[in-house]
């Protein structure tokens, strides 16, 4: 077994180097359905979040249990649940935010994210791992999620945030930002073409991020390498 380096890894997996939304492109059916908003985005965010937290506990609990023919429908049986329990959830406390979402809360059982992080590492792993590991990775695709309806809200709208109160409560009606009564907003933005472009975009820039960082550290080792080489005068 390979040896245990701590949950650092997990986390700067799941929220950068492995995000399941900008590296291993999965889930995008909610990711591109239902960024018209901030609000609307990490509403999404939040709710597989949750499966992915709690199904990740729960196979990582039973995998020793489950025999190999049976896990994947052992696995889905497992986040469908989880996922009408989150559904009903939703539908009893944020109702508008629900008719927001609609169709795509029980779509969050086909997403191959969960399913791929339930058979790749929740299944292999301790339940503490899979918890950080769920964590990581539900932050991760919830932060691109909200960027993703940011971009499209101001772009399209000109207003950032609008409705979180559907999400977090009446005091949340403060949050709304607008960038003038009289701004002329795209209409792509809000439509299913300005989700793939702002995906696009977003895709591109982490990718310019990984390259800059690539080089940077390249310099810093070719300049510092000599310096560490040289033998001490004491």
């Amino acid at each position: 077994m390979a040896k245990d380096q701590g949950y650092l890894p997990l986390v700067t997996e799941g929220l950068w180097h492995n995000n399941q939304a900008l590296v291993a492109l999965l889930g995008l059916c909610p990711l591109l359905a239902t960024t018209t908003s901030a609000t609307n985005g990490l509403g999404m965010g939040l709710a597989t979040t949750a499966v992915l937290v709690l199904s990740n506990v729960t196979i990582s609990l039973i995998r020793n249990l489950v025999r190999p023919e049976v896990r994947l429908p052992v696995f889905v049986l497992v986040i469908a649940s989880f996922v009408t329990a989150v559904e009903l959830t939703i539908q009893a406390h944020f109702y508008e935010l629900y008719l927001v979402l609609g169709l795509f809360i029980p779509l969050i059982v086909t997403n191959c994210a969960i399913i791929g992080r339930a058979e790749a590492f929740a299944s292999k792993n301790r339940v503490d791992r899979a918890l950080v590991d769920g964590l990581a990775m539900g932050v991760g695709f919830t932060l691109v999620l909200m960027a993703l309806g940011a971009l499209r809200e101001l772009a399209g709208q000109g207003t950032l945030f609008y409705q979180a109160h559907l999400l977090l409560g009446e005091a949340a009606r403060g949050l709304t930002m607008t960038l003038g009564d009289d701004f002329q907003g795209a209409l792509i933005a809000i439509l299913p073409p300005g989700a793939f472009i702002g995906l696009g975009l977003l895709i591109a820039l982490k990718n310019l991020i990984d390259k800059w960082a690539g080089l940077f550290a390249r310099w810093r080792a070719r300049h510092t390498a000599p310096a560490a080489a040289e033998p001490s005068l004491g």
